[in-house]
């Protein structure tokens, strides 16, 4: 009689242990289905999806010489961009930067240097941001409201220092990877691929890029997209909504 109490106290345990693992597996897979915000405050993946309007965006730190042909290609084809730059790229080239501005574009805050944000202190990056903003501001008198993190990397506390220091943390709903340097028809083919109302391309300043960018202008607006700078893109948008299509 002691041994069959035993045996079903031991089933019941087995049991008992395969319903628990069961249900961890369960929350996990359900915690994978739901976007947790990392804190009050989420990023920018996109603009409205009601209007077909789309934002090139591009990252400076470096590759200076490709700027005056990008500039050059962006008049020529009347569209107006946002250009996420670090302070000590501005430090080096406060001529460029301006001339960004008086073409009419959009300038970013890209961090004082291409640091990983999510390795910095509290401390650190307020100093990442507003050192980078007393810089731009000093080069084109305006300060700017909007802030690209390196590598696209963000926690909560990168959210919400930000978000206290007053800026949007942009991201983009379709990253050309043109700092691998492909053919420029691969960064045609991924931009038109993933392009959607309300979308953010990311790129950089790369010979690629330049060769694709009067292209990948044409293609978009033959699909009927206008080209805004992000804070056109942004009016009357909640942040928060990732862009996961392929």
């Amino acid at each position: 009689m002691k041994i069959y109490v035993i045996r079903i106290r031991k089933n019941f345990y087995l049991t008992l242990a395969a319903l628990l693992v069961i249900g961890l597996f369960w929350y996990t897979d359900f915690l994978t289905l739901i976007e947790i915000p990392v804190s009050g405050v989420s990023p920018y993946y996109h603009g409205n999806p009601s209007e077909a309007k789309i934002s090139l965006t591009i990252n400076v730190d470096w590759g200076e010489e490709y700027i005056p042909q990008i500039l050059k290609i962006l008049k020529e084809k009347d569209v107006n961009a946002t250009f996420f730059i670090t302070g000590r790229w501005a430090s080096k080239f406060p001529d460029l930067v301006k001339r960004i501005y008086m073409d009419g574009h959009e300038i970013g805050n890209h961090g004082y240097s291409h640091l990983h944000p999510n390795r910095l202190s509290r401390k650190e990056l307020i100093e990442h941001i507003k050192k980078n903003e007393e810089i731009i501001y000093g080069i084109i008198g305006v300060r700017t409201n909007l802030y690209a993190p390196p590598y696209g990397e963000y926690n909560k506390r990168v959210v919400t220092v930000a978000d206290e220091l007053g800026y949007k943390l942009i991201m983009w709903s379709a990253d050309t990877i043109d700092w691998q340097r492909p053919a420029p028809q691969v960064i045609i083919d991924r931009v038109m691929r993933k392009a959607s109302n309300g979308g953010i391309v990311l790129m950089h300043p790369i010979p690629q890029t330049v060769q694709a960018l009067p292209i990948m202008i044409n293609k978009l607006r033959a699909k009927g997209y206008e080209l805004v700078t992000i804070s056109e893109l942004l009016k009357l948008v909640q942040p928060g909504e990732k862009d996961d299509s392929k």
